[in-house]
């Protein structure tokens, strides 16, 4: 055997042993950092993987009267909005681990560690999928602009593949028009900040379920308006249209996160927007307006790095009595 150190001698002292021997202390499971990045990487593919799964043989799923472009048939409709459902219900999984505490997809550091909001996962979920302004009312919009022929004609092709360079290029667009939309919501006029956006700004500690909780006005002027507008200008097919929403609708959810996410130090590198980024918009209110990408704010001179941002330092000891970890400008 081994000798018993101090340590042992203290997880040892007062139990009743049936041999002169004494197991160390437990040590807690932690995931790699590995099998972390991984994981990650697994939750982005999973996201996209309705239209990566479907686009190279839907020719032997369907009949073609089904997905000819000149009968704007609701196939392509149905399957579109069934790609967010399922891209989203890894999100949701994902977020449930990390609720409940699991470091499979890495290690939970919250972004604003001196604000824990404590809730109900049931409660946080109910109030996400219920919000009106959400997801009822993006698919309202599909529904009407799709079946009343008000896309593009290249949207109702299924013929063409799924480039990724057209997807990057309507995230992009997206995000620009979001953008401008975004700060016009914030200097156009006080009474249209507070009937249109301010009811998304009670929240400056946001949490995942926050995404999409804020007003009808808000909705239509941040999301739609650009969803439309990048339509019109990015010609993409049916399926680059739903690897674009499943993204889009996904990304703008995860940036919500009162988690960072293991993914966030490259996106950071490459200019995408992460939970932190947008968690400083909630706080602050006048900088980082993107959402997706942070190129926008950075050329107009509104962007700021979280880790400047002194509030979110953690608090050696917790609590209000605690002394900052780490002290910047």
């Amino acid at each position: 055997g081994r000798l018993l150190t101090r340590e042992d001698d203290g997880h040892c002292r007062g139990r009743k042993l049936r041999t002169n021997m004494c197991l160390p202390p437990p040590t807690k499971k932690k995931e790699s950092a590995g099998s972390a990045v991984w994981a990650a990487c697994a939750l982005w593919v999973s996201i996209v993987s309705w239209p990566l799964g479907l686009f190279w043989n839907y020719e032997k799923l369907w009949p073609r009267e089904w997905y000819a472009p000149e009968g704007n048939h609701p196939l392509g409709l149905i399957l579109g909005m069934a790609a967010v459902a399922w891209g989203h219900l890894f999100v949701l999984a994902y977020q449930y681990a990390r609720h409940r505490g699991s470091t499979f997809f890495g290690e939970l550091r919250r972004v604003q560690p001196n604000e824990k909001r404590d809730y109900e996962f049931s409660e946080g979920l109910m109030t996400h999928l219920a919000q009106p302004e959400g997801f009822v009312l993006l698919g309202l919009y599909l529904s009407l602009t799709w079946l009343f022929g008000k896309m593009p004609e290249s949207y109702y092709h299924f013929d063409g593949g799924l480039r990724f360079s057209r997807v990057f290029a309507c995230l992009l667009c997206q995000d620009a028009i979001q953008f401008a939309m975004h700060k016009l919501e914030h200097v156009a006029h006080s009474a249209f900040y507070r009937a249109s956006h301010k009811p998304h700004h009670r929240f400056t500690n946001p949490r995942l379920f926050d995404a999409f909780n804020g007003s009808i006005a808000d909705t239509v002027c941040m999301i739609l308006v650009p969803l439309y507008a990048t339509a019109n200008l990015v010609r993409c097919n049916v399926w680059e249209y739903m690897a674009f929403g499943t993204l889009y609708a996904n990304w703008l959810v995860l940036i919500h996160s009162e988690f960072h996410h293991k993914w966030d130090p490259l996106f950071s590198t490459l200019s995408f927007g992460t939970a932190a980024d947008h968690h400083v918009h909630h706080k602050l209110f006048v900088k980082n307006f993107g959402h997706l990408f942070m190129f926008w704010d950075k050329l107009a001179g509104s962007y700021k790095d979280p880790t400047t941002v002194r509030v979110f330092a953690p608090l050696v000891g917790g609590g209000e009595g605690g002394v900052e970890k780490q002290h910047r400008n």
